[in-house]
């Protein structure tokens, strides 16, 4: 699987004719940028690291999503309402095999599927290889994640595609997020599309298919650069 395809198609149409372009490289700013997770324990935090890191691999045309922030990204949104499940509805019944079309129907808040599904995915890997996720080799991560989504494991708490599902979900709006967010650092992602962010006015570039956006990025912030 490529995982920069994926990315591809939730990117804007401006400067779309740009991505051949060479990869972004980590600013010296998001390299020297340390940060210690609130939510996640340690444990937990190096299964995000290695996971994102295997959705988004530092490897290939554009930033990685270790580099660029994302598992910052993910570990503030567990502090907000979202992460709480402010915006679910968690009454039951609780059913664990309705149809996508009736939507979320489980117990879970983000939070929960976070904890639960790491101590589940982490206890699986020890289970089939001996060691928990992040020890894995990087093809032994990939496939692990591969078989979350196919749902070719099986948790005993969230299901296992559930929570890779969440997992992928965050991952993508952490790495296209405004970098107010924690994502997204340098505007790495948003340099690599083509895309203007949050610029007061870009519509003379609507109808010019093709055509490389000249200006960079601009945060909610109003920083260009982070």
């Amino acid at each position: 699987m490529d995982r920069r395809k994926f990315l591809l198609g939730a990117a804007p149409a401006v400067g779309l004719a740009s991505l051949v372009t060479a990869g972004c490289k980590p600013s010296s700013r998001m390299q020297d940028r340390p940060y210690t997770p609130t939510y996640f324990r340690p444990g937990e935090w190096a299964f995000v690291l290695a996971a994102v890191s295997r959705l988004i691999p530092a490897e290939g045309a554009g930033p990685g999503g270790v580099d660029a922030g994302v598992p910052e990204f993910i570990d503030r949104q567990m502090e907000l309402p979202y992460g709480h499940g402010a915006y679910f509805y968690l009454k039951g019944p609780f059913l664990e095999n309705s149809p996508p079309t009736l939507g979320y129907q489980l117990r879970y808040t983000p939070r929960d599927i976070y904890r639960l599904g790491i101590a589940a995915a982490n206890s699986a890997t020890q289970k089939s290889q001996g060691k928990d996720f992040p020890q894995l080799s990087a093809a032994d991560q990939d496939g692990f994640l591969a078989a979350m989504e196919k749902g070719a494991t099986t948790f005993p708490t969230v299901p296992a595609t559930v929570f890779f599902a969440q997992l992928l979900a965050n991952t993508k709006e952490g790495y296209l997020s405004d970098p107010i967010h924690g994502g997204n650092r340098g505007m790495v992602a948003w340099k690599w599309i083509g895309f203007p962010g949050a610029r007061a006015d870009f519509t003379d570039w609507i109808d010019q298919a093709g055509r490389r956006y000249p200006y960079g990025p601009v945060s909610i912030s109003g920083a260009t650069d982070g």
